[in-house]
C-alpha cells in the first residue's frame, strides 16, 4: 500500500523534470523556427476563422469550437501523460499537451467543415476530417519533428477524430441554439 509520502515524492519528481523541461525548452525551443511556426498555427486560423466565419452562426460555431478544445487538450494531455507521444518545439512548455494543434487547427478545421458544404453527409465529411487529421496532418507533424509517437498509431487517431467531428456535428445542429438564430 502506497503512503502519502509516496504520492508526495511522485509530485517532486514532476516538479523538478517540469523545470528541466523548462530550461531546455528556453534554451533550444524558444525563438526557434519551429516556435515561431508553432506561435503562427496558434494565430492564423483563428483570425481567418474571424474573417470569413458565417457571422449569424457565431455562437453555435464559438460552442463546438471550444468543445473541441476542450476534448482535444484532455485527450492529447492524457495521451502525453501516459507516453504515448511527445512533443519537441510546443509553443508553450508547461502545457503537456500541442497548444496550436488542440486549441486552434482541430477546431477551427471542424468548425470550417461545418461550415462549407452543409448539406452533404456528415459521415463523409468526419471520415474526410479523421483521414486528413490522421493520415495527412499527423504524419506532417511528425516529418518535420514536432511529434513523436512512441507506439500510438494514426489509426487510434482516426477514430478519435471520427467521433469528435460527429459529437461536433451533432452540437452544431442541436435544436437548443434555434433561439439565437
Amino acid at each position: 500500500m502506497h503512503k502519502p509520502e509516496d504520492i508526495k515524492e511522485l509530485y517532486q519528481d514532476v516538479s523538478e523534470q517540469t523545470v528541466e523541461k523548462f530550461t531546455i525548452w528556453a534554451d533550444s525551443v524558444l525563438f526557434s523556427w519551429q516556435w515561431w511556426i508553432g506561435v503562427s498555427l496558434s494565430i492564423v486560423p483563428w483570425i481567418l476563422w474571424i474573417k470569413y466565419r458565417r457571422k449569424e452562426s457565431t455562437l453555435r460555431l464559438l460552442s463546438v469550437g471550444f468543445f473541441v478544445m476542450f476534448i482535444s487538450t484532455l485527450l492529447d494531455s492524457i495521451g502525453v501523460q501516459l507516453g504515448l507521444w511527445y512533443y519537441l518545439h510546443a509553443p508553450l512548455p508547461l502545457i503537456p499537451a500541442f497548444f496550436p494543434w488542440d486549441t486552434t487547427l482541430m477546431p477551427v478545421t471542424v468548425l470550417a467543415f461545418l461550415q462549407f458544404k452543409p448539406k452533404i453527409n456528415h459521415y463523409l465529411k468526419a471520415l474526410l476530417f479523421a483521414g486528413l487529421a490522421a493520415y495527412i496532418a499527423e504524419p506532417f507533424f511528425t516529418w518535420i519533428n514536432f511529434y513523436q509517437p512512441t507506439g500510438w498509431r494514426h489509426i487510434y487517431s482516426f477514430t478519435f477524430y471520427f467521433i469528435i467531428y460527429l459529437i461536433s456535428h451533432k452540437m452544431f445542429n442541436g435544436k437548443s441554439y434555434r433561439n439565437f438564430d
